[in-house]
């Protein structure tokens, strides 16, 4: 009887990290994988679209959570999670990156005495200001297995008190996803799409509260990101919570008389087009960090620390301010581009090495 394995998503990035080991579960005769769409993260673009992009089907499950206070959406998760795992109860539960979902869930499980897997885990930021860090705090302590990313999350699992029985590292997941579209980016060819000439343009992402729902921030950083656009084409797929924010501010001009293009969110597909042929990222995303240092592309990352401090030991990441922006963004230009530096096990084959610990864990 093959292994009932849930897997848990809830946004965009949870998807592109579940979508390999569906495939890896999906095509071993000893797993059944079901997928779970909490659907805390809903936007047509941002959601819907990333299923055909990554060769996933439908999901088995979609509880519709949607948006509200964080409280809200943690418990609405929960009451929703708890009736499909006494339904049908899982053999595993696996649970991916640092929403609210992920620890909604990973309670659920603990409590029901399902065994929890964490892909992605280990990351801190040291910033307990981030409900992202008390996500990953939460689950990584209610969790039996842990799959790390990297030697730093190993390390800090250790120093947590994480026996080392409980951790695999497998590498990084979002990867795997990029190199499953890999072939279809060329073909996209985004940036014709939008007028903009291969690595002489920059990508911008931002969504997260401390940057976005503080006014004077805000107001700081879209006047640096209009002084930056003097320098290098920028193009901002702008999130649905940052295009409120812009507009209950009164911003919309100050990055549109700068010429920088507003486009609406897009797609997984024609997303990582756009980015693998920037010359520049500026974001506050997680994933982002991971994929341009992958790619040898300049990462801004305008946050006070990161969770993925590999990316700026090794990678192409550093952490900027508003006040900082422009100075490292010249300078970012001017230098050689650097090489595409891959931590070790950012290969495109996690799945597969979450696949064979999955199937240890089983037979023990």
């Amino acid at each position: 009887m093959p292994a009932i394995v849930h897997l848990i998503a809830a946004a965009r990035p949870n998807f592109m990290k579940v979508a390999p080991l569906y495939h890896a579960l999906a095509g071993a005769d000893d797993f059944t994988p079901i997928l779970i769409h909490t659907g805390q993260h809903y936007d047509a673009n941002m959601s819907d679209d990333i299923f055909e992009d990554l060769g996933l089907p439908k999901p088995d499950h979609h509880m519709g959570v949607g948006s509200g206070s964080h409280a809200e959406q943690t418990g609405n998760v929960m009451i929703a999670y708890e009736k499909i795992a006494m339904q049908q109860r899982p053999d595993w539960l696996v649970v991916v990156g640092d929403v609210n979902s992920t620890a909604a869930c990973a309670m659920v499980g603990a409590k029901l005495h399902i065994p929890v897997v964490h892909l992605e885990a280990g990351l801190r930021s040291r910033d307990r200001g981030m409900p992202e860090e008390i996500n990953r705090l939460v689950t990584d302590v209610l969790s039996d297995v842990m799959w790390t990313p990297s030697p730093d999350g190993d390390e800090n699992l250790a120093a947590e008190g994480i026996p080392a029985s409980r951790v695999t590292r497998v590498g990084n997941m979002m990867l795997d996803s990029l190199e499953i579209i890999r072939p279809k980016l060329d073909a996209e060819n985004s940036a014709a799409k939008f007028g903009l000439t291969p690595g002489k343009y920059g990508i911008v992402t931002l969504h997260r509260p401390s940057n976005v729902d503080e006014r004077d921030k805000f107001t700081a950083i879209c006047h640096q990101l209009a002084e930056a656009a003097k320098h290098v084409p920028l193009i901002f797929p702008m999130h649905p919570r940052t295009k409120g924010k812009m507009a209950e501010f009164g911003l919309e001009s100050v990055l549109a008389d700068a010429g920088i293009q507003i486009v609406p969110p897009q797609s997984y597909l024609p997303f990582m087009s756009l980015m693998k042929d920037a010359g520049i990222a500026i974001t506050d995303s997680g994933g982002l960090q991971e994929e341009t240092t992958y790619l040898g592309i300049p990462c801004l990352t305008l946050r006070d620390n990161t969770e993925r401090p590999i990316t700026i030991t090794q990678g192409t990441n550093r952490l900027v301010t508003a006040e900082t922006l422009l100075s490292e963004l010249k300078a970012a230009l001017a230098a050689d581009a650097p090489a595409p530096t891959k931590p070790e096990y950012w290969d495109g084959a996690t799945a597969g090495r979450c696949l064979d610990d999955l199937r240890r864990r089983t037979a023990a």
